[in-house]
């Protein structure tokens, strides 16, 4: 339902464990928010909250990792990157390519705050190293990083060793002796620390350079840049645990260079947009379940994921903020989480899922689950949002294999048999935990052209409706004074903009279907 938004200001954000299609809703808001004031120049800013390069999302077709998901809508004059994002500055530049060869300019829109740090290739490493302590030292399972540097980055913050990009705005010689002490102290984690072999040194460069080269294959083919942008071997000294430092801190210095005039202060952009009475859209990467307070360790990310890291990331007062809270209508995870409502690899729904259920920008095959309603509850009773958003309905219409029942995780049960109705903050014992299902009738109708709710098969409207009230049952369990119930925006059933539902009943009425 369509109501009205409680704020200037704007979260959207994650309620599962990430790849919950939060890119398209930022169109939709947009486009929402132009129709409700009647005014093209509603919203003045996008802004990316938190993260780094390690948050794929897709936006009008744009396969994006920095650039927050305004870049697609020309007409959103400011970019922001907030305090809280670690980026490394040539992936600033190839992006910002990548969204021109698609028509859309991005650089000239970039305000980049003075405090967001910059990370380099030694964040890169030693993301590979500690994998390869794990898998070579401790003996243990592969974290599953995505390799971009996001935790070394922001391990760099917490010790204090931080190079900002206003540091691009200073003398190169100071630039030099921040990245020359970077180096130094990386590559004696990686010999001494890590533990990494000799012999596996050079690998750590030929794995960014396949994935670079990999991902950026369009723009080397359009001629927009050399083959030997994206060679990283070009940063290996003469020997094991050696650096080219000369090499590193040209090229980053110049690709600080070419972005020194869209450098400026974020916190005085929001501040005076918001004075202008225009909206600011805050674009989270992740989700709640992967915020590295909230989440299981080592299965989280390195960023605060959820609502209140708008204000430390864009350096404003808190007050008050409208969060889109968004989720699909199955479940996803990367790496190693614990699933507890993970399919059967070889139940023919999983099989049809996982066709269409790969990472953004990785290409990483996800694992599909059942609708966990016991996280989304959590994430409303502990993180809250005004609005729901849930994407790919369409996907679990029945296939030329699968025909069966839906099941919705309501609950988990423990060893003994007790129901448990919040997610347990002790991973052991969440380990131990199986699902407990509501199981629903599914439905065999092509639901990608309906656009009215009214239009949805019946068994697709109970579905729906059983998310909501299951998931607001576990946010309420125990409860005597219920929590303000969250208003379902859209219903995504399909991946063209196009392809979505917004005249929704109100809360209660989808409610009542579900009784």
């Amino acid at each position: 339902m369509l109501t009205p938004f409680s704020s200037q200001l704007i979260a959207d954000t994650g309620i599962s464990t990430g790849d919950e299609g939060k890119g398209r809703v930022i169109l939709e808001i947009v486009n929402e928010l132009r129709e409700r004031t009647n005014r093209q120049d509603a919203v003045a800013a996008v802004m990316k909250v938190n993260g780094g390069s390690n948050s794929g999302h897709t936006v009008a077709g744009l396969k994006l990792n920095l650039l927050p998901g305004g870049v697609a809508d020309p007409n959103i004059p400011h970019l922001p990157i907030g305090a809280g994002v670690v980026a490394d500055p040539r992936k600033f530049i190839w992006e910002c390519a990548y969204a021109s060869a698609h028509g859309y300019e991005a650089l000239s829109r970039l305000s980049i705050d003075e405090r967001c740090q910059v990370s380099d290739l030694s964040h890169r490493l030693l993301d590979l190293g500690w994998e390869d302590y794990r898998v070579h030292t401790l003996k243990s399972q592969a974290r599953g990083s995505t390799g971009r540097g996001i935790t070394p980055a922001y391990c760099d913050e917490v010790g204090q060793f931080q190079i900002y990009y206003a540091d691009f705005l200073g003398t190169k010689d100071r630039f030099a002796n921040k990245i020359q002490s970077r180096v130094t102290r990386t590559l004696k984690i990686m010999e001494h620390v890590c533990e990494v072999a000799p012999d596996r040194w050079a690998s750590f460069f030929e794995i960014l350079s396949d994935a670079e080269t990999r991902a950026h294959a369009p723009l080397i083919e359009a001629g927009q840049f050399k083959p030997e942008e994206f060679d990283f071997t070009q940063f290996m000294g003469t020997t094991p645990f050696s650096i080219d430092t000369d090499r590193l801190i040209d090229v980053y210095w110049s690709a600080g260079q070419s972005l020194a005039s869209q450098i400026t202060d974020v916190r005085e952009l929001v501040l005076r947009e918001q004075d202008k009475g225009n909206y600011i859209i805050g674009e989270f990467g992740q989700a709640y379940w992967l915020d590295k307070r909230h989440g299981f360790a080592p299965n989280v990310t390195a960023s605060h994921t959820f609502t209140p890291e708008f204000f430390q990331s864009a350096g404003i007062p808190t007050q008050l903020i409208h969060n889109v809270g968004c989720c699909k209508a199955y479940d996803t995870k990367v790496g190693t989480h614990v699933f507890i409502s993970e399919m059967d690899q070889e139940h023919p729904l999983s099989a049809q899922l996982r066709r269409i259920e790969f990472g953004a920008t990785t290409g990483r095959q996800r694992m599909v689950g059942w609708y966990d309603a016991v996280e989304k509850g959590d994430a409303l009773r502990y993180g809250g949002y005004q609005d729901l958003v849930l994407n790919k309905l369409d996907a679990l219409t029945h296939g030329d294999r699968w025909n069966g029942n839906l099941r919705i995780c309501t609950a988990y049960k423990d060893e003994s048999g007790q129901l448990v109705h919040h997610v347990p903050r002790d991973d052991e014992y969440r380990r131990t935990l199986q699902p407990v299902y509501k199981d629903l009738p599914g439905w065999s109708e092509d639901i990608s052209k309906v656009r009215k709710f009214a239009d949805l098969p019946i068994n697709a409207k109970n579905y729906v409706a059983w998310m909501l009230q299951s998931l607001v049952s576990v946010a309420n369990h125990g409860d005597k004074n219920k929590i303000q119930l969250p208003n379902l925006r859209y219903i995504g059933v399909g991946p063209e903009p196009s392809q979505i539902i917004k005249d929704i009943p109100e809360i209660s009425e989808l409610l009542a279907m579900a009784n």
